[in-house]
């Protein structure tokens, strides 16, 4: 009997072993591919240091105007190019827009070349052909295989240093090229000054500043060989029309520094079989001292199987605060979302706390870690609402880090969409605002609410801004007088609503009656004869000729008037109202999922195309996340779960272009982190979350209160994808939402699923979510 519980004891311990962790259903490729724009490189979470290969160096312009195909390499690599031109530690996952790319190196053998060559002629240059199939990656580690020179590359990371191994042939032409003048959305005379210093054979330190999307960017860096330089040439490849008398020296051949605005340099060395050389890379907003001092702090050894462990247990441990059971298709698209909605914002402070503020002076914070990279339109949705949840503490240290934003801005606001100490302003609306008040709607700790409250109220007062004066004065953006102005409308409406939300948590009654009533300005846009939200000028009159089907030139941004007239998400009683009950809503809603949008409106917008599209529903962009969970509010709640399945099932694919738009940081992750798990955030700051239909067998998300919530779905399948029941902790739920209390203290939801429509789930208006009109 002993023998048959000892082999018994040993299969079971067999098949945990076999049991794959959370960490390995993550898949960096997914999303790598055109519209996705990640990458499949070695990151930790929420580290500074994004480890990638670069594929191809597209500029922005070619001395005229833009070219469209830079849009394609928002984040470096595409996964159909053939050659590798280098590895750069700097990335943005999956924006639109871009910058970054920095301290590109290519191991390389035979003669020096500092050219990185052309994709179609890549002899011409340092870059090097591969193939997918010698290609890895998994969180906080890649490796390929460089082809043409018979090199094995494998990186990883910490949170400030980017570890190398390159595994040379025999060769007295072993290289190392750093190319400084490399960069993501690059352009002649976007690196302003590059500086490098040879500190000795090991050792090597310097900066560069660039001027692109963000207009005054310090990196500085330190680079650390574990095998001595033999030689090495520092160039600058520019005409300098004064040169001092720096002329003394030969300064391209085994001269210790040099400066410039195209510095490339090549370090040689002598190689073995199968000789590792061994690279550390560290980055810093504020000094090379600091670089130096976050190297030697984060990796003081050259034991780089420890680092990768190390980088397995950051993100085991982040992705342990959901656990789900489902199937494995599913598993992969889950975690690999978690693993995106946990690469940005990035930490921007270091080591020693110091980091670089908005006014270019260095700052020493006592009480958190300073965070960067903000891509609040798009995060503030899905994203912040997460963390909020699962992410508390950091959530904390990010307002910190907005708050200080607003004090060192000279505008005195809050970040609109900022990287690496600056403040870039891509796209509209104060939506750092939601996100504050979200957090101080659901209690988050570590901040300062009156000093938070008072950087809400001012950046929603700051006139000069995108048309807030004029907003302000007409109560609608005029779009005779400031672009986009129907998008702004609304946008600026549900973040006045929300700081209502916390002027009335906070006793301000004056700022919390202002911004009631600014939060109404949406209807100033309704036009009932078309029964569309629509641009209107300065005179009051609607924008002419009026095209609710087009993304161009109709007031909106990156969204038609179909789509973007739903955006009234604090109030969506009130836009019933408008449009003339909540029939006219359903019948809207299904149209927007059935519609066959004419091929004239494809390619208006890099942003909203066929891929991400179900009808004239728009999932690859932002502005439409909530609209699916719409139906919840006239109490058909049963085509929210029809639709949410829908999405699930046809815009998230484990593969190299399985997303269906821009990933913005996460947003388009979070979106299908929530929605898996059965609700979503409609209306950040509410303390509601809309539910939506669990797309999973069972869920444990682990709090950092210590507490638990299970989540369990009897009856799911493929079919069974509508509700009978949800209970919490027991008793039955009668409405069509949850408290984030009933989330965040922990217990069981469960839901009951059936293969028919339940059309009397949830029918009652009183069982409706939040909306400012009753």
């Amino acid at each position: 009997m002993k023998k048959i519980f000892l082999l018994l004891t040993i299969i079971s311990a067999t098949l945990i072993a076999q049991k794959k962790t959370h960490y390995e259903y993550v898949n960096p490729f997914i999303g790598t591919d055109n519209m996705g724009h990640t990458f499949p490189g070695a990151v930790v979470p929420f580290g500074l240091v994004q480890l990638s290969p670069e594929t191809d160096t597209v500029l922005y312009s070619y001395g005229k105007v833009y070219n469209p195909d830079v849009y394609k390499y928002c984040a470096g690599y595409q996964y159909s190019d053939k050659t590798i031109v280098g590895f750069s530690h700097t990335h943005f996952n999956g924006t639109g827009h871009s910058d970054l790319g920095d301290i590109l190196l290519m191991p390389t053998v035979g003669k020096i070349q500092l050219n990185p060559g052309t994709k179609e002629n890549p002899d011409s240059g340092y870059r090097s052909r591969f193939n997918h199939q010698n290609e890895k990656a998994k969180p906080g580690y890649y490796s390929v295989h460089l082809d043409d020179y018979n090199i094995d590359v494998e990186l990883t990371t910490t949170e400030r240093v980017g570890f190398h191994k390159y595994i040379f042939p025999k060769t007295k032409e072993a290289h190392i090229i750093l190319d400084l003048t490399s960069g993501i959305y690059n352009y002649d005379g976007k690196i302003v000054w590059s500086f490098i210093r040879v500190e000795n054979k090991n050792l090597i330190t310097g900066y560069h500043q660039t001027n692109g999307w963000a207009r005054t960017r310090y990196i500085y860096f330190a680079i650390e060989f574990s095998q001595p330089i033999e030689s090495y040439q520092l160039r600058n490849d520019e005409q300098v029309v004064y040169n001092g008398f720096w002329r003394k020296f030969n300064q391209n051949e085994n001269f210790p520094e040099r400066a410039g605005h195209k510095i490339k340099c090549a370090f040689n060395f002598n190689t073995e079989i199968k000789n590792e050389i061994l690279v550390k890379v560290a980055l810093s907003g504020v000094s090379t001292k600091n670089a130096i001092e976050n190297l030697n702090t984060e990796i003081p050894h050259w034991d780089f199987e420890k680092i990768v462990q190390q980088a397995k247990e950051k993100w085991n441990k982040e992705l342990s605060k959901i656990l789900i059971e489902t199937s494995e298709e599913r598993k992969i698209n889950f975690y690999t979302s978690m693993y995106h909605a946990f690469i940005n914002p990035n930490i921007f402070s270091d080591v020693n706390g110091e980091y670089r503020g908005l006014d270019q002076n260095i700052y020493k914070p006592i009480k958190f870690i300073n965070y960067t990279t903000f891509s609040l339109w798009d995060t503030y949705r899905a994203l912040h609402p997460l963390y909020t949840l699962i992410q508390q503490k950091r959530t904390s240290d990010i307002i910190n880090s907005m708050i200080v934003h607003y004090e060192q801005s000279v505008h005195k606001i809050l970040p609109v969409w900022s990287h690496w100490a600056n403040e870039n302003w891509c796209m509209i609306g104060y939506h750092a605002v939601p996100v504050i008040a979200d957090a101080i709607m659901k209690n988050i700790n570590g901040f300062d609410y009156q000093k938070a409250f008072q950087a809400c109220v001012a950046s929603a007062n700051y006139d000069l801004y995108d048309g807030i004066g004029y907003y302000k004065k007409y109560g609608f953006v005029p779009e005779d007088l400031n672009s986009n102005s129907a998008s702004k409308t609304l946008e600026y409406a549900f973040d006045d609503w929300t700081i209502y939300a916390i002027a009335k948590k906070l006793g301000k009654e004056k700022e919390a009656n202002e911004f009631y009533n600014r939060s109404l300005n949406y209807k100033n846009i309704f036009d009932k004869e078309t029964g569309f939200m629509r641009a209107r000028n300065s005179n009051g009159k609607f924008k002419i000729p009026f095209d609710p089907l087009s993304v161009a030139n109709q007031g909106f941004i990156e969204g038609n008037a179909w789509n973007y007239s739903l955006y009234v998400p604090h109030d969506i009683n009130g836009f019933i109202k408008l449009i003339g009950g909540k029939e006219k809503l359903v019948s809207w809603l299904d149209s927007l999922f059935t519609f066959e949008l004419p091929e004239k409106y494809f390619g208006e917008s890099e942003d909203v195309t066929k891929v991400g599209m179900i009808g004239n529903y728009v999932h690859g962009n932002e502005p439409s996340h909530h609209v699916a969970y719409m139906y919840n509010f006239t109490g058909a709640s049963w085509k929210t779960q029809e639709k949410i399945h829908q999405i699930v099932n046809e815009m998230y694919k484990p593969k190299p272009d399985g997303l269906c738009g821009n990933d913005d940081c996460g947003q388009m992750s979070a979106w299908y982190i929530f929605s898996l798990l059965g609700f979503y955030p409609v209306t950040p700051a509410s303390n509601q979350y809309v539910i939506g239909s669990p797309c999973i067998n069972s869920a444990v998300i682990n709090f950092e209160n210590g507490k638990q919530l299970k989540i369990i779905v009897e009856n799911y399948s493929e079919e069974n994808i509508y509700i009978t029941d949800v209970f919490v902790n027991g008793k039955k739920l009668n409405r069509s939402y949850f408290t984030h209390d009933e989330i965040i203290n922990g217990g069981t939801i469960k839901f009951i699923m059936q293969k028919t429509p339940n059309k009397n789930w949830c029918t009652d208006k009183n069982s409706f979510p939040y909306s400012l009109t009753k």
